[in-house]
């Protein structure tokens, strides 16, 4: 069975595109940043390392320093899909991420958005 299209798909062709979506809503880079630190592990030269590499979204996921534990806690819909139904660990862990900045743009807390008590 042939990957997915997403998993070869640069991260550093999408990460505007989440920051675009934010932005557009009143958000921030740097909150999508955030976001990214939370779920990933990466933080700030990390993250630019991977996106001048222009690694794909599937290397960019499995190369994160330490997923953050908290994120089987993001429940919800993206594109049509509930995320906590996805079966295949690596397209959930892009949805985690869409979710993520959805729920950004959508203006909701990031204390909620982290999923802090």
């Amino acid at each position: 069975m042939a990957k997915h299209r997403i998993y070869t798909t640069s991260f550093a062709s999408i990460y505007p595109l989440y920051v675009k979506k934010a932005e557009k809503k009143g958000r921030t880079k740097e909150e999508v940043d955030q976001l990214i630190f939370w779920l990933t592990g990466y933080d700030e030269r990390g993250l630019q390392a991977k996106l001048d590499d222009q690694v794909d979204f599937e290397t960019f996921l499995a190369s994160a320093p330490k997923l953050n534990p908290a994120r089987s806690l993001i429940k919800g819909v993206v594109c049509g899909v509930r995320v906590e139904d996805i079966d295949e660990p690596t397209m959930r862990e892009i949805r985690y991420l869409d979710k993520v900045v959805d729920e950004l743009a959508q203006g909701k807390a990031m204390d909620k958005i982290l999923r802090k008590s």
